[in-house]
């Protein structure tokens, strides 16, 4: 079979562990994969099935930010790096090369700001990178498709690469790079949604948008399903929960951003005890734009003595955090320039260790949890419809455990990762 070249912003990423599960299943189901990222290492970190990847990335050559100088200079400065990989491409393939140029100059003419604004200098920093994508592609005539994770720039720089290479591209969008305008301004979206073989997104709300975008276009819906390395654990403990006896211990996982919701869930955890609620609270995930008002929230709330800010955790970390949780709160919600969660990977974490699960009913979240069945599941922004929630679960252990048990079958029906793989080789294959 001909390979696969995976395009990503950077790898290996913390946060993007389920990438890295898609690239080991699909090496595992036999697809050869050929990987290209954007930018640099910037992480010492990586989870173990990074390890498990036999794919080597190619780190393609890096332009300087265009914010800190203005156009001309930045030219001079970045041609040089990039001149090599445009003179290749373009002797290869004159024609491509033009069709690309096209391309990014008429979308750095749509996104101008205002109708007499200058041309958006963005699209040349792509065209360049493209460039250098094309090159390093062209080199390996094994590659037969290109494919990109994430919506926004690094999708556009696969575009302009593909149009330069002669090869087709496909690409998978998540969740901001989806919902937010300002990612693939002036209809950029649309037009590369038509100009790709197919799409892949994660949750069916992500599919029906996108589709309605482009009615023409060739949308799958692939779930992420757990990872490997956190399937690997839950196969070792042999899926025994733990004993969650003692005083309610609430969790809430994900970057401390403010499309996660987690000052609605303060706020819950004020009224519960306003209420006589006893419980413990612990945030574990990597600091973000709202971690510093998040801190200063607890203060406010003087909830001191109930909440802990645990910060970036390993899957095994994470793994021993949800056994020892009494729920998990996912009080998601779409902020406003349209950014929100697809299915949080932390959900479907949390419900195949068997803890209930509250969440709000927000994207493709309804498409995991089931209210009343696999979780509860209420209105974004509303804490005290959380906080009710939380305490009909911590006062009712027979409901607990039912919405566990629940949970955990959703996941393992609809949420298998190696099937979902095998679905997703079969794609690839048919593409190449």
């Amino acid at each position: 079979m001909r390979s696969v070249a995976y395009v990503l912003k950077g790898y290996p990423r913390m946060s993007e562990v389920f990438i890295a599960s898609e690239i080991y299943r699909l090496e595992q189901e036999g697809i050869p994969i050929r990987l290209f990222v954007l930018k640099a290492p910037d992480e010492e970190q990586r989870h173990p099935v990074v390890e498990r990847i036999a794919a080597t990335p190619t780190y393609l050559p890096e332009a300087t930010s265009l914010r800190e100088q203005p156009f001309a200079p930045w030219l001079r400065q970045n041609w040089p790096t990039f001149a090599p990989a445009v003179r290749r491409t373009a002797r290869r393939r004159p024609r491509g090369v033009l069709r690309a140029a096209a391309a990014a100059a008429a979308q750095s003419v749509r996104a101008r700001r205002t109708r007499w604004s200058p041309p958006r200098k963005l699209y040349v920093k792509e065209f360049l990178r493209a460039a250098a994508l094309a090159d390093a592609v062209l080199d390996e005539p094994d590659i037969r498709h290109l494919h990109a994770h994430f919506a926004h720039g690094t999708t556009t720089v696969t575009w302009l690469a593909s149009l330069m290479s002669g090869r087709p591209f496909s690409f998978t969008g998540h969740a901001k790079d989806v919902w937010a305008p300002s990612l693939n301004p002036a209809g950029l979206l649309r037009r590369k949604l038509l100009a790709a073989r197919f799409a892949i997104t994660c949750t069916e709300a992500n599919r029906a948008h996108l589709q309605a975008l482009a009615p023409e276009a060739t949308v799958h819906r692939f779930y992420h399903g757990l990872n490997a390395d956190f399937t690997k654990l839950l196969s070792s403990a042999n899926g025994r929960p733990a004993l969650r006896e003692g005083r309610p211990h609430i969790l809430g996982v994900g970057r401390l951003v403010p499309k996660k919701g987690f000052d609605v869930l303060l706020h819950a955890c004020a009224e519960l005890e306003r209420d006589g609620v006893d419980f413990d609270v612990t945030l574990a995930g990597e600091d973000g734009e709202h971690g510093a008002e998040l801190r200063q929230l607890v203060r406010e709330l003087g909830l001191e003595e109930h909440v802990n800010f645990r910060g970036p955790c390993t899957q095994a970390e994470l793994f021993e955090i949800y056994r020892a949780a009494s729920l998990l709160c996912a009080p998601s919600r779409v902020v406003a320039d349209g950014d929100r969660d697809g299915i949080p990977n932390v959900i479907a974490e949390a419900m195949s260790c068997g803890v209930p699960v509250v969440a709000t009913a927000v994207s493709g979240i309804p498409e995991l949890v089931t209210h009343e069945v696999s979780g509860l599941l209420v209105p974004p922004d509303d804490p005290a419809s959380l906080a009710a929630a939380v305490e009909r679960i911590v006062r009712d252990p027979q409901l607990a455990r039912r919405l566990g048990e629940g949970g955990r079958v959703a996941v393992a029906d609809r949420f298998d990762g190696e099937e979902l793989a095998h679905e997703l080789a079969g794609l690839f294959r048919s593409a190449s």
